[in-house]
This record gives structure tokens, sequence and C-alpha cells, in this order.
């Protein structure tokens, strides 16, 4: 085949242009380039410019950022065989590249399912009230869990936050129930403590009018001051403690 001048100067431009977009690579500060040369790893590399021999070297990006993993909703049975809806949220990041393309099919989706069923897991080995009220040291455990399982894929989990944990209806009833017949019995409770004290304080008043008959005469002047304030037809009649002593002598 005859290529004149013109015509060939630009089949050599379109080449090395096609040349270069296959060999020229740009990976961005965040970013790392794991490549392979005829299928073997040889090497990370990036930021910045990166050249490739085409068709012998391929090269597979790594986004080295922490990333937001959100995990699904999960049917999680507690210790105590509630039936609780738990979605949590986790965030990790890439420390080896060459692990997490080699050692791992898709280490997003992997880290997906793991946080799944360690979530299920953990949560599964305790109460209804554990989860609730110690939901920090459970973000720890799953934590732990997630990131020592992931070592071998070069990830570091950096945080769990379990977002919500939701009750079926009528589960939400019964612990309403549970919560009006606590706070019943608190307030059964505190009103016959508050009816002892009363009483011993009481009792102790007797005891010490007891001792002045002169203090017993001036409670029932004052008792009947208050009765005669009240807007009733009670008639009083006072009568003398002197002269209950009479009748008692008489006795």
């Amino acid at each position: 085949m005859y290529f004149d001048g013109p015509v060939f100067g630009i089949y050599v431009v379109v080449l090395v242009i096609v040349f270069l977009a296959m060999a020229i690579r740009i990976l961005r500060e965040y970013e790392r380039g794991v490549v392979f040369t005829l299928g073997r790893f040889t090497g990370v590399k990036g930021p910045g410019l990166i050249i490739l021999i085409p068709f012998i070297q391929q090269m597979v990006r790594v986004d080295l950022r922490t990333i937001v993993l959100d995990v699904p909703t999960q049917d999680v049975i507690s210790h105590d065989n509630v039936s609780v809806h738990v979605n949590a949220v986790v965030y990790f990041r890439v420390l080896d590249p060459e692990k997490a393309i080699i050692q791992v099919e898709d280490y997003n989706t992997a880290t997906s399912q793991l946080a799944q069923t360690t979530l299920r897991s953990v949560l599964g080995g305790h109460e209804l009230d554990e989860m609730l009220a110690e939901r920090e040291r459970l973000n720890h455990d799953i934590q732990e869990i997630l990131d020592k399982q992931t070592d071998a894929w070069g990830i570091k989990i950096s945080n769990v936050e379990i977002k919500h944990i939701d009750l079926d209806e009528s589960m939400v009833r019964a612990i309403a129930k549970q919560a009006e017949a606590e706070r019943e019995r608190r307030a059964k409770v505190i009103n016959a403590k508050g009816e002892l004290e009363a009483s011993e304080n009481l009792l102790a008043a007797a005891k010490k009018l007891s001792e002045n008959s002169l203090g017993i005469q001036l409670r029932y002047l004052q008792t009947m001051s208050d009765i005669s304030n009240d807007k009733t037809n009670t008639i009083i009649f006072p009568f003398s403690t002197e002269l209950s002593k009479l009748f008692k002598g008489k006795e």
C-alpha cells in the first residue's frame, strides 16, 4: 500500500496520539496504581504521571481516601429473643493497594458483606437493654473484629457506628407497658416511704406531748381553733383535760 507524504504524516500523528493515550496515566494525590506486566504484579506507582507499555502493562486504580460504607438494615435476634432491625455505617480506607487488589476480588463488596455478618453476630450475643444502653462498646467490638479480618486485604477499619435500632410495633407497646409499670412501682415505693416517715414523726411527736400535760392542752386548743375556722355546721364543746382526769379518778 502506498501513502503519500501528507497522508503518512497524519497516520503517524494518529498512531503517536493513540500510543500516548494508552501509555500515559495521571494519578491524583489520593490515588495509587497497581501495575501488572504480562499479568504479573510489578509494583505500585503514583501519584503523578505514570507511563505504561501498551498491551504489555495494565494498571488498576486504588483510592486511598476514607470510604463511607452504609451497611444495609439487618434483622437481628437478640440474646433475649427480641427481633430488632439494625443498620450501621463503616468507615475504612486502603492502606496496602497491592493486597487490596490481589488478595480479594472486590474489597468494597467484601467489606460490606463482612460488616453485615459481623453486625448480626455481635449484636445477637447481647440482650436488647445492652444494645440500647451500651452502643459505644458494641461499636468498638464490631470495629475490632472487622479490622482484624480485613487486615489481610490491606484495609483499615477506622470507625463503626450503629445508626438505628428499630423495634417491632408490638415490642414497642410491650416496652411502654413495662416502663409504665416500673413508674407505678416507684411511685408506690416513694409513697410508702413517705407514710412511714410521717408515722414515725407522729409517733415521736405523741411521745413528746405525753411527757407534758400543758403541751397536750396547747395541742388540743390548736386543733379546736383549726376546726372552728372551717366553715361548717360543726358545734364544738370544749372539754378540759382536767375533767378527763377527774372522770378517770372516779373509775
